[in-house]
């Protein structure tokens, strides 16, 4: 999906919430920012950084924690509807799309995990889809 402001290929992430664990918001944010609901793993795929600009003009660094989701629900209707594109795309499109090396990496990991884990004996049957989403942490800069 694309970022609201710039337009750049990103994944669903929000900041941390009080009372909810890092892979708990990484799936609220995955349905209130691409309207998909799912499973997610609660251990983090790993982590990548990038420089945000706040509304204030202030430059943050944010550590973003990523957490796989198998997409079992697309919703209609969901929080930012509209303000984004949202496509479904191979796991190397969408490597080639993101801007962050770090994130790039974690999404090539990503695919070499699913085809390990689909060429398995024991996978019994193929999940619709996974998506990534995430937890950032920041730190001024």
């Amino acid at each position: 999906m694309t970022s609201r402001d710039t337009g750049r290929w990103v994944i669903p992430k929000g900041w941390p919430m009080t009372g909810k664990c890092a892979h708990e918001v990484a799936a609220q944010e995955a349905l209130e920012e691409a309207g998909v609901r799912g499973a997610v793993e609660k251990d983090t795929l790993g982590a990548y950084s990038y420089s945000k600009v706040l509304r204030d003009g202030v430059q943050v660094v944010c550590k973003v924690q990523v957490y796989a989701l198998e997409v079992t629900d697309m919703v209609k209707n969901f929080k930012e509807k509209g303000e984004r594109t949202i496509e479904w795309v191979s796991f190397d499109e969408a490597a080639g799309r993101v801007r962050e090396p770090e994130l790039r990496g974690l999404l090539l990991a990503l695919k070499r995990v699913m085809t390990e884990r689909l060429a398995s004996p024991r996978a019994k049957q193929v999940p619709e889809a996974k998506q990534i989403s995430a937890d950032k942490q920041i730190s001024a800069k």
